[in-house]
């Protein structure tokens, strides 16, 4: 059975905010996440804590691979739609090299990126075809699959972020996204929305048309990155 037979078969929509199928997975993710850091804490010894970070995060990374090797492997894929340069699917790539060496510059830029990134998706998912789909389950997996590991070297692994990292996390974003403009120009793309909000509902739908929405979101990161800083500084304190 094709991809498309499939998602035809299931008749699929785009996924709604605050629908079942947004509301479920976030509910189940909280209480794994909950569930995997009491357990690691308590019962885990440090080896096991880093291996069991681990292999979950291989675990994401995997989804994330098997999409695109799936996608290839109908013929349906457009390297102008589906390469892994949205920030989420890039992230979850390249998670696994973050676990395995847990360098604490990795954690400074990945922490406002994962957290600030993956809000976005969470509250506002952009899913063409909803459940039971396999892309339906690669985003959730991805979003809040990052949350998890995030949160797990915060309060497993003892990482955490300082105000330095605020602006080391917003530097290294920029030259990300200086990137993505070449790649959109030479692809004619429109990866991390840089040319084109999404079609979905999202809080760029408040910034207003293109370019200004870009700007918006530019003068307001390093704000939104010390809001999410705010409970360590308030923590340390």
């Amino acid at each position: 059975m094709s991809f498309l037979i499939y998602n035809a078969f299931y008749l699929a929509e785009r996924v709604a905010i605050g629908s079942l199928e947004h509301i479920t997975p976030i509910i189940i993710a909280s209480i794994f996440c909950v569930s995997f850091i009491k357990v690691s804490r308590h019962k885990f010894s440090e080896k096991q804590q880093i291996k069991a970070i681990q292999i979950f995060a291989i675990i994401v990374s995997s989804i994330v691979i098997t999409f695109h090797i799936h996608k290839l492997s109908t013929g349906t894929y457009n390297i102008s739609l589906d390469l892994p340069l949205f920030l989420c699917s890039f992230l979850g790539i390249v998670i696994p090299l973050f676990a395995y060496y847990r360098k604490y510059w990795m954690y400074e830029i990945l922490f406002f990126w994962i957290v600030a990134g993956t809000f976005q998706g969470v509250i506002t998912p952009d899913i063409p075809l909803g459940f039971p789909t396999f892309d339906y389950f690669r985003y959730w997996t991805v979003h809040l699959g990052l949350l998890i590991v995030m949160f797990y070297f915060t309060f497993v692994l003892n990482m955490r972020p300082t105000l330095n990292s605020v602006f080391k996390s917003f530097l290294a974003l920029q030259v990300y996204v200086v990137v993505l403009i070449g790649i959109n120009y030479i692809l004619k793309a429109n990866y991390l929305y840089l040319n084109k909000k999404p079609d979905s509902a999202s809080l760029l739908d408040y910034f207003g048309d293109w370019p200004y929405y870009i700007l918006v979101v530019q003068i307001i990161i390093i704000p939104y990155f010390l809001l999410i800083y705010l409970p360590f500084y308030l923590t340390k304190k």
